[in-house]
């Protein structure tokens, strides 16, 4: 009989996962690709970014897990083939993108793309200097068309490109390896273009392009090298000796830049939260069926006595209060896993929005903007109740109000889905389809329309009715193992992991790490002056 193991160690066997898992990605190609870009006098994607960030700064790192698992065939795209995260360079916090040439000489797939539209996005919604490592072949042309002409496709990030000039964030382009056909814009359309001399090339057709293309033969040092960016075309503005020479450009730059303006967020000095991580770690079962009380889990993840809830005695599966993480002021919206009573004495069940917490959270969404404080989602959801009951209680009405109050929200918002994410309940807990400013998973996430057990045994019921409908019976033995093969299938798609592969979340983190998370998350935000008014429009009564 083998050994049953504890919560603790439960929870330290998928950390372990995902500290391999996060190894491995960071290798890229592999050693033997790495050992080719230092054969070249070359530096890796990342190694790139260790020299030009800040000694000692933490670099919060955005989508390192995209297409995990993706792209097989291929050979798979380890990180999509691109790096992308939020840095300090010369004391400035910035977005860095960097491609990975060790990864299918950083061709763009399908997830490269939408990665890096991500890292832009980023940039964008927190006015943050944006730096582009650029070291790319260009589309990887069997999935040209998953790629090439969409509105969220290759071309929108050249479009970013422009709409962030106009909004003066400031872009610093190196050509740091080769730089091919559309892909040549992005430097280009930056405020900034350094190129190395000898490893970087800029144009839009290679040299077997332009043999095929008109008969011209050249080289493409002479087609599209420094010398010729710099010297005759002026496409470039400098060239430099080496990797290293280029990144500290950089850092002369943005050692220049003026002062930013700032969105007056409240911060005060930290204190570390009441509760250690390994009692975090007590506190939230791996077992899903099991109850906690959030209020003991927001002990070991807010400034210790900076809690000061809202309304603790109404709707209370949500629960709601201002705090502080890191010494930033935030709006929290958890869900509350334990049974609770009303005072008529219904039982509510934990994990569910009921009418009354939805009115409640509704109401302290808006507080919060009205306040200037952001918001802050702590998601382990089953859904809004279902059932004559709450459908003659108007519970659409009132979860609309939330989703309402929490879409139209102008101050940043920030997700941690730490268990269930399930349906609807993803949707008012500020999923990714309502502009999380970043949005994380702990290792024991699920995210689904349902659970599992109830999807599978649904997907059953119509399958089975499905074969009955042509006439075939199936055996219970048959019936098991087709339930086993739904659930296998389904219980894949609900992992965190799943979910980082395709970026609906930014990146699975261990707990400990979502202090850091939300720190740099609002830091990042704080460079964005709100400028929108908040309103809810016609809101559901």
């Amino acid at each position: 009989m083998s050994e049953v193991k504890t919560n603790k160690e439960q929870h330290e066997e998928l950390l372990r996962f995902l500290k391999e898992k996060i190894a491995k990605v960071k290798q890229g190609g592999g050693e033997k690709r790495i050992a080719k870009e230092h054969e070249k006098g070359k530096l890796t994607a990342r190694e790139r970014i260790d020299y030009l960030l800040d000694e000692g700064d933490e670099f919060l790192e955005i989508g390192a897990l995209a297409a995990d698992q993706m792209y097989l065939e291929e050979g798979g795209c380890p990180s999509a083939g691109v790096v992308t995260g939020i840095g300090q360079v010369s004391g400035r916090m910035c977005v860095v993108v960097a491609n990975d040439a060790t990864v299918k000489a950083g061709a763009w797939f399908p997830m490269t793309a939408k990665k890096n539209l991500r890292a832009q996005e980023v940039a964008m919604e927190n006015r943050l200097p944006i730096i582009y490592l650029v070291d790319s072949a260009g589309v990887f042309l069997p999935k040209q068309n998953e790629i090439f002409p969409d509105k969220e496709h290759f071309g929108r990030q050249f479009r970013n490109n422009a709409k962030m000039s106009a909004m003066g964030i400031v872009q610093v382009a190196a050509i740091m390896g080769s730089c091919v056909a559309g892909g040549a814009y992005l430097p280009i359309m930056s405020d900034e273009a350094l190129i190395v001399d000898k490893t970087g090339s800029i144009f839009l057709a290679g040299s077997y392009l332009v043999k095929a293309a008109i008969g011209e033969s050249v080289d493409n040092e002479t087609l599209g090298g420094a010398t010729t960016h710099c010297e005759i075309s002026g496409v470039t503005d400098n060239k430099y000796d080496n990797d290293q020479a280029c990144l500290d450009a950089i850092k002369r730059i943005f050692n220049t830049l003026g002062a930013r303006e700032d969105a007056g967020f409240d911060r005060v000095k930290s204190i570390e939260p009441e509760k250690s991580y390994e009692e975090l770690l007590s506190l939230f079962p791996i077992d899903r069926a099991k109850p906690y009380d959030m209020h003991e889990l927001l002990k070991g993840l807010v400034d210790q006595g900076s809690f000061d809830e809202y309304k603790p005695d109404y709707g209370q599966t949500l629960v709601c209060g201002t705090a502080r993480v890191d010494g930033w002021a935030v709006g929290i919206v958890a869900n509350q896993r334990k049974m609770v009573k009303t005072k008529k004495g219904e039982m509510q069940m934990g994990g569910v929005i009921y009418s009354d917490s939805a009115d409640k959270a509704a109401r302290f969404i808006m507080n919060c903007n009205q306040r200037k404080i952001p918001l802050l989602f702590l998601q382990d959801v089953s859904g809004f109740m279902v059932g004559s009951r709450a459908e003659h209680g108007g519970i659409i009405k009132d979860g609309a109000k939330m989703v309402n109050a929490m879409a139209n929200s102008v101050v940043p918002k920030f997700t941690i889905i730490i268990g269930n994410s399930y349906g609807a309940g993803n949707y008012a807990m500020c999923g990714k389809a309502y502009d999380p400013r970043l949005i994380y998973s702990w290792p024991t996430a699920q995210m689904a329309v349902m659970s599992g057990a109830s999807a599978a045994k649904t997907l059953l019921q119509i399958k089975v009715a499905s074969l009955k409908k042509t006439g075939k019976e199936i055996s219970p033995d048959d019936e098991a193992k087709l339930l086993k093969d739904i659930s296998d299938k389904y219980e894949e798609e609900l992992s965190p992991y799943y979910a980082a592969a395709r970026l609906w979340v930014d990146g699975v983190i261990a707990p400990q790490e979502t202090r850091k998370v939300i720190s740099m998350g609002i830091t990042a935000a704080n460079h964005a002056p709100i400028i929108e008014r908040f309103n809810v429009g016609v809101i559901q009564t």
